[in-house]
């Protein structure tokens, strides 16, 4: 069995109204308006606390992924957010650093704050997009330096994260020192690729060799990928020659397990996962360029016979219905098949009436404002990832 069917829940038969989604996305961001304050910046869902300090600020689950998201969302016309986006950056900037946002209860890498997601690097470049200054470019710079030798080896808390920090800085201000600490993250990280393709996470204190954009061999090679290098072409049919040894192929269709090797529901009881932080939507999404392309159609096709995530796993980007959705836009982008951008959009009507239900959440993964980005995605079938494939 590749996904159990009780975990997901079968798509609304309401059709596409492209009006209708519109106004669904300006009223996600209605609801931010209405929620911010500007000194407690946005109220924080139970499931993203993690014993962390509120408010939270991360980019992932706290106010610099809301602002971020918020911005995107105004800059592409779908929206016009009431919030001043530059103060709550700034803000987020200081209530970081009054309380950094950091867990005891779980093993942390050495360098917590350096994280994208987690840390003050992501909430330094958000503020940094949002009102440039110099010292925090200059902090945002020595976070992505400390990061390089990071043992956690993925996206979310290691240097495949600061560097798609760094290259963003790089395109933004066109300043040499970038694309130097980029590739400095670059050549370290590749050293310790292993001759399979893999790397070693050792993450929350355990060593796991995993295959996902989160936290895994296909998110490192998607930082690697940002820039046109000498290792490019390899690096992608090596990663295409891993991830086909890794499929677990069943009657045409397709789906990996978290871990290289493993199986598809591991011993620890966390099940079967079909969602973009670990499974085939998020293969499928991060590897499109260059994933043979039976296996991406493969995939695809499991994640839309599934259906939509319940409310239980929500309507966001990390593991929800709009992260599966993402799935059918890169398969659009490839292929040119029509039938996959109107897949997209029958998941971004799903995960909109699942935000409608609410109560609100705002978090960028795992709330409403990932939901409210994919719909404008779908809008016009733009297939760049959240924060992976891009910040502007």
């Amino acid at each position: 069995m590749l996904y159990d069917p009780a975990a997901f829940e079968p798509l609304t038969d309401e059709s596409w109204d492209e009006q209708r989604v519109r106004a669904a996305i300006r009223a996600i961001v209605a609801d931010a308006d209405a929620a911010y304050d500007p000194d407690e910046l946005w109220p924080a869902d139970d499931q993203d606390v993690w014993w962390t300090p509120v408010p939270l600020t991360d980019v992932y689950a706290g106010s610099a992924g809301v602002v971020w998201g918020l911005d995107v969302l105004q800059r592409s016309g779908h929206a016009e957010p009431a919030t001043d986006l530059a103060a709550a950056a700034a803000r987020s900037v200081e209530v970081w650093r009054a309380a950094p946002g950091s867990t005891e209860e779980i093993e942390l890498p050495s360098t917590p704050h350096a994280s994208l997601f987690f840390g003050e690097a992501g909430i330094l470049l958000v503020a940094c997009k949002l009102g440039p200054q110099p010292e925090l470019a200059d902090a945002l710079l020595a976070h992505v330096r400390e990061n390089v030798a990071n043992e956690f080896e993925e996206l979310m808390w290691g240097s495949p994260g600061t560097m798609l920090a760094a290259r963003a800085m790089h395109e933004w201000t066109g300043e040499e020192r970038w694309a130097e600490a980029w590739r400095e993250s670059a050549e370290a990280l590749l050293a310790r690729r292993g001759d399979d393709g893999l790397w070693t996470q050792h993450l929350y204190g355990k060593a796991q060799r995993l295959l996902g954009p989160a936290h895994g061999a296909v998110g490192n090679v998607r930082a690697l990928l940002q820039a046109e290098s000498e290792w490019s072409e390899s690096l992608q049919r090596e990663t295409a020659e891993l991830l086909a040894r890794e499929a677990i192929v069943e009657d045409g269709l397709v789906n990996w397990p978290a871990t290289a090797g493993g199986p598809l529901a591991p011993a620890s009881g966390s099940g079967i996962r079909l969602q973009w932080c670990h499974g085939a939507p998020g293969i499928v999404t991060t590897a499109a360029p260059y994933l043979d392309e039976e296996l991406l159609l493969a995939g695809a096709e499991l994640t839309w016979q599934a259906g939509a995530h319940p409310a239980e796993k929500g309507a966001g980007l990390c593991h929800g219905t709009a992260g599966n959705g993402f799935t059918f836009l890169k398969v659009f982008e490839r292929t040119g098949d029509e039938r996959w951008l109107e897949r997209a959009r029958r998941f971004a009507v799903h995960a909109l009436a699942q935000v409608e239900r609410g109560p609100g959440r705002y978090s960028l993964f795992a709330g409403d404002l990932g939901a409210a980005l994919f719909a404008a995605a779908c809008l016009d079938a733009d297939a760049r990832f959240p924060v992976l494939d891009g910040w502007d």
